[in-house]
């Protein structure tokens, strides 16, 4: 993914220095003055806005349109980065200029260390972190702070009115007020960001609960009105409240968090809310990974699977697994004219993308253990991609000497150095395991030949064993 430089410093944050675990703030006078604006602005390029399924929490990646990253918060705790970094890579994303952290719950910071880890040893750095600077007492938020004092990242205590340079959208900053609200409470002390690129935009407002709402509201007014809501703190009954979703009045509302959430997340009152305003929901729990994409005066949904998106109905959905592969098609358009297809990821600044070539076969098993036919999914195939950048293998068929054949998904794209296990048999497709989806052996036990082809139909690979 193509991305510019660091971002550039203003007075308005105030600069968090870490030092030996401790950290001092040198003072700084922020800017209070009303960030949002009804200012209809004309936009140049596209926008995406990734909802990445990381189960019970959220990580929003949002591209510019001049190519530079912002992600906003990432994942779990429990997962440590895991779903976020799969699909960054995925998505050949070498860069983050701009990473926002909500506020300091674990389940929102779970993946900050992982990424920063791995963005300044292995790929092109992080610009900076931005954080609502209160701290929390776990082991998470430690590690998160012991990776910025490693690597030296730039981390700015941002509130209201701070400024985001971020090329080709207007980033406005709407929360943490100054002072904070009620005694500092993480959720009710969320960055809160509004996106606007043209006439479209969007509302994050992290996990911001019924305290924080109300004084948005009692701010901003209908100048919070958003195109895209996230509905806040994973759809939990004290967040997203009738008066927030008034002055929003949003078009289209959505929801991260786990399809069996063990704490009920949406709750059944939010989602009452939303139908009595007939807004339509996505959820990433059953819609799977959900990408917006505007050219400023439309925006295209796309999500990986298709399923309700009535309020009352979205549970009726099948659950998507976090980290699960598929293409994201489109199920909509909101406003009027057609959005372009997503920018053709593209590595730069010393990032690579595999050749065709770096596809490698690593491992045949043809003889499953027992009964062929009873334990279809211990017969499989092993790719490897050897290369040193991502390998699209999406459309790509792989098929044995008897014209069997098998398709890779749409989008499906494999990292460098990861490995990708075909099975025969049926199952719940990931990034590590896809399923053929056949009802007999494909690999003959004798011997056969794995052929791989590109969308062309050229032989990629093909490899014979006895």
């Amino acid at each position: 993914m193509h991305l510019r430089g660091l971002p550039t410093r203003t007075t308005s944050l105030v600069v968090i220095i870490i030092l030996a675990g401790c950290v001092s703030v040198s003072p700084a006078t922020p800017d209070t003055t009303t960030a949002a604006s009804t200012t209809i602005q004309t936009a140049n390029g596209i926008l995406e806005v990734h909802f990445i399924n990381v189960g019970q929490s959220v990580s929003t990646l949002v591209v510019g349109p001049a190519g530079e990253t912002m992600l906003i918060d990432t994942g779990h705790y429990q997962d440590d980065g895991e779903y976020v970094l799969q699909y960054l890579r995925a998505h050949n994303v070498d860069r983050i200029d701009y990473m926002m952290t909500s506020h300091n719950d674990a389940d929102h910071i779970g993946g900050n260390a992982a990424v920063i880890n791995y963005y300044e040893t292995e790929a092109q750095g992080v610009g900076a972190v931005y954080d609502p600077g209160i701290a929390a007492s776990t082991q998470t938020y430690s590690e998160y702070l012991d990776a910025i004092e490693e690597h030296s990242v730039t981390l700015y205590e941002t509130r209201t009115g701070a400024v985001i340079p971020f090329e080709g959208v207007d980033v406005q900053v709407l929360g943490p007020p100054e002072p904070y609200l009620e005694n500092e409470a993480r959720n009710e002390n969320s960055i809160v960001l509004k996106l606007t690129h043209g006439q479209t935009s969007f509302l994050l407002t992290g996990d911001a609960e019924d305290g924080q709402e109300a004084q948005l509201v009692g701010r901003y007014g209908d100048q919070l009105q958003a195109t895209v809501l996230k509905a806040g703190h994973h759809g939990s009954a004290s967040s997203t409240s009738g008066q927030l979703l008034d002055a929003v009045d949003p078009e289209r509302v959505i929801i991260s968090s786990a399809y069996d959430s063990q704490y009920g997340h949406p709750d059944p009152a939010v989602l009452q809310r939303l139908a009595d305003r007939s807004i339509p929901t996505y959820w990433t729990a059953t819609h799977g990974d959900i990408v917006l994409v505007s050219n400023g005066d439309a925006v295209s949904v796309r999500t990986q699977q298709a399923a309700p998106q009535d309020a009352p109905d979205i549970r009726d959905g099948e659950p998507v697994e976090p980290g699960s592969s598929g293409a994201i098609v489109e199920r909509e358009t909101i406003g009027s004219g057609t959005v372009s297809p997503v920018q053709t990821p593209v590595a730069t600044d010393g990032g690579s993308t595999a050749s065709e070539s770096t596809l490698e076969i690593e491992t045949v098993n043809a003889d499953a253990e027992g009964d062929d036919r009873d334990n279809l999914n211990d017969e499989y195939v092993v790719f490897r991609n050897s290369g040193d950048g991502p390998l699209d293998i999406s459309g790509w068929t792989v098929s044995d000497a008897a014209g069997a054949t098998y398709t890779m998904p749409e989008g499906y794209t494999l990292a460098a150095g990861a490995t990708v296990t075909l099975h025969t048999g049926s199952g719940v497709d990931s990034q590590s395991d896809l399923y053929w989806g056949s009802g007999s052996p494909i690999w003959n036990n004798g011997g056969d030949t794995v052929t791989v082809r590109n969308t062309d139909g050229d032989i990629v690979r093909e490899e014979t064993y006895e």
